[in-house]
């Protein structure tokens, strides 16, 4: 019976999430109920200890830091006023406004990492825009949903926070290693958008001119300076002291809090009400992480206390599973996993169970790490049950239908498809930048 019970488990847990049960009681709740049950009361002595290192752990402090930078350039308005100044930017291009949808989420998406967040807010900001201007529902709904999840491999990422602290990886070379991953992910997202301006200039069209000569005459330099340069700077700023070990992650991200803050001051858009709201999400946020991480403490010592990892590691080996064959195994289940439950839950239920069996392996957890990360992210684009997908057709218009955010959405998950395989086939693409730069 007691072999059977980390299975039972996995499933009890799985079931009770996609009822829609909170993450956090659902995780903690049943691993204490069956813990209790296998071992008695007695067994959860150590769990006090456990929570006690999570609460106190300096990695983690940057989560509510890099979360309070992103809703504040969010709440502020600077996120809007970043998008209708790089769409002018972009402007004379067919299918500039796309682009700078995808720089902009880029930047949005790696403040804040929540993937719902940033999909309903480009959603609202960008997306009447795009419709107006004559964009195919089909290019714009595809775009922003690709561009929202960005922000699960581009740094400054809770995400990379989160799986650099379970893999006990520097936080620092997490964000490292996914510079040169993200940038080519970016920058095959803005190549499609330009062969598609090319094929069908129709649907992706450039903005009239009158507009563009409107915003020259508005102070056009001014603009940029102030929407783009500024909090694009800000970013550059947090990861260089990061890169350059001048600062850990956790000072550069209050460096980004207090920054975000100081250039909505700047920019005079900073009231008590938009100090309050920023705070308020961020909060919201920030305790949902840290009770998914107290539950996921409750749930790692009941799995290891059924002797779990040593049935998996059994499995696997009567199997005669090779190192990549495991790898493949581990990708298709967080793949499948990222259909129905979240991020935060995906780490902190699948990484921990299998980050022994890779470290049997002696695989790199750097590299395994950001392969995870472009996994989730793509698990999210994925029709049918993609959360991007849902959150972004819950701020559509009502002309927007299922069938065009499903159908413009493939080709970036072809995309993303391609962009993994290139990380599997070339680990140094993750590896070379963290080495290059300690030495």
């Amino acid at each position: 019976m007691t072999e059977v019970m980390p299975l039972i488990l996995f499933i009890m847990l799985f079931i009770l999430l996609l009822m829609g049960y909170p993450v956090a009681f659902t995780l903690g709740g049943v691993s204490i109920l069956l813990g209790m049950m296998t071992f008695g009361t007695n067994f959860f002595n150590l769990l006090p200890l456990r929570i006690w290192g999570v609460m106190t752990n300096y990695v983690l402090m940057a989560v509510p830091l890099f979360v309070y930078m992103g809703v504040m350039l969010e709440k502020s308005g600077l996120a809007e006023e970043m998008l209708e100044t790089m769409a002018l930017l972009f402007g004379r291009l067919r299918g500039g406004l796309a682009v700078s949808v995808i720089l902009v989420g880029a930047l949005l998406g790696a403040s804040t990492g929540i993937v719902g967040a940033t999909v309903v807010t480009m959603g609202l900001l960008s997306l009447p825009t795009m419709l107006r201007r004559g964009y195919s529902p089909e290019v714009a709904t595809g775009t922003i949903a690709a561009a929202g999840t960005l922000g699960q491999i581009i740094p400054p990422s809770v995400v990379l926070v989160l799986l650099g602290s379970i893999l006990n990886v520097s936080i620092g070379d997490m964000f490292i290693g996914a510079v040169i991953p993200s940038a080519i992910l970016v920058g095959l997202y803005m190549l499609w958008i330009f062969v598609v301006s090319i094929i069908k200039p129709d649907e992706s069209p450039a903005m009239p001119p009158e507009d563009l000569a409107e915003f020259r005459k508005s102070g056009m330099l001014n603009k940029v300076v102030q929407a783009f340069v500024l909090p694009f700077g800000l970013v550059i700023v947090v990861l260089g002291s990061i890169f350059a070990g001048i600062a850990s992650p956790t000072e550069a991200a209050a460096v980004g809090a207090l920054g975000a803050t100081c250039l909505t001051i700047f920019q005079r858009k900073f009231s008590f009400k938009t100090l309050e709201a920023v705070m308020t999400e961020t909060t919201h946020i920030t305790c949902m992480v840290f009770f998914v991480l107290v539950g996921a403490e409750a749930f790692g010592l009941v799995f290891r206390g059924m002797r779990g990892d040593a049935y998996m590691a059994n499995m696997i080996t009567n199997a005669d599973l090779g190192p990549y064959a495991f790898l493949a195994l581990v990708m298709v289940m967080i793949f499948i996993a990222g259909f129905f439950i979240d991020f935060i839950q995906i780490t902190y239920i699948i990484v921990p169970v299998v980050a022994p069996i890779f470290i049997a392996f002696d695989m790199n957890l750097l590299w395994l790490g950001i392969l995870i990360a472009m996994n989730l992210q793509t698990s999210f684009l994925t029709p049918p049950f993609g959360f991007s997908l849902f959150y972004l057709k819950g701020v559509a218009p009502p002309e927007i239908q299922t069938k065009h955010i499903y159908k413009g959405i493939i080709p970036f998950i072809v995309i993303q498809l391609i962009c993994l395989g290139l990380l599997v086939t070339y680990p140094e693409m993750v590896t070379w930048l963290p080495a290059y730069l300690v030495e």
